[in-house]
């Protein structure tokens, strides 16, 4: 019994040791996350070269700017447009690669003639690989450590996910927000000129009243 407990120790952190590196080198799948910045009448193209049989998924938002939307299209590398879409504001593609080649993929804002757009994306690259050796090969069941790991695993993906919505959220809010503060700004200093301007014409007709001219005496006395 006591050389048991004494095994337990190094075994569970083995384990444990074993589980973070699995679960560490499952997050890092190839992808890239990037914002942008995309004046009026202007186009962003980006570039990325793939093998044949990959998948890739290219998910994007509007941050500030305008209406919140954007032109975007992907061109597989024969020059055929295999995405299309106008005026989004935000939407996600996923794509498996029929060909070897640069993938291009391109965003742009030439409807707008004065609004700057702010343009988030994220684009990943190969599917996920199994956190644990051999996962997808077994024929026994998972042991109670495994089944944590993968339950773990899949809860900090949710976490990234919910992370990166609401990140975006709070920058939308607060381009909003900025906006909103900047039209009231403008809005109250345009109040202020429209009160003096009311007020001195007020105090000059006043004025105007108590400085008019009496009419003089029709003639002299002799």
């Amino acid at each position: 019994g006591s050389v048991r407990v004494a095994m337990s120790g190094p075994v569970r952190v083995a384990m444990r040791a074993l589980c973070l590196a699995a679960l560490l080198g499952a997050l890092g799948v190839g992808g890239t996350e990037l914002t942008v910045e995309l004046p009026d009448s202007d186009r962003r193209c980006f570039h990325q070269e793939l093998e044949s049989g990959i998948k890739f998924t290219l998910d994007y938002q509007v941050i500030s700017g305008g209406h919140y939307d954007v032109d975007c299209y992907v061109e597989d590398p024969n020059g055929k447009t295999i995405y299309q879409e106008t005026k989004k504001q935000y939407d996600s593609f996923p794509h498996h690669t029929e060909v070897k080649g640069v993938y291009t993929f391109c965003f742009s804002n030439e409807f707008s003639t004065f609004s700057h757009k702010i343009v988030y994306f994220d684009f990943q690259v190969g599917d996920e690989p199994p956190i644990l050796p051999d996962m997808n090969n077994r024929v026994t069941a998972l042991t109670q450590m495994e089944s944590a790991c993968i339950t773990i695993h899949e809860m900090l993906n949710s976490v990234i996910d919910s992370q990166t919505h609401y990140r975006l959220r709070e920058a939308q809010d607060r381009s909003r927000a900025e906006e909103l503060n900047g039209r009231v700004s403008y809005w109250s200093v345009g109040e202020t000129l429209i009160l003096f301007v009311v007020s001195i014409g007020q105090v000059m007709l006043l004025k105007s009243f108590f400085t008019e001219k009496r009419p003089g005496s029709g003639g002299t006395s002799t």
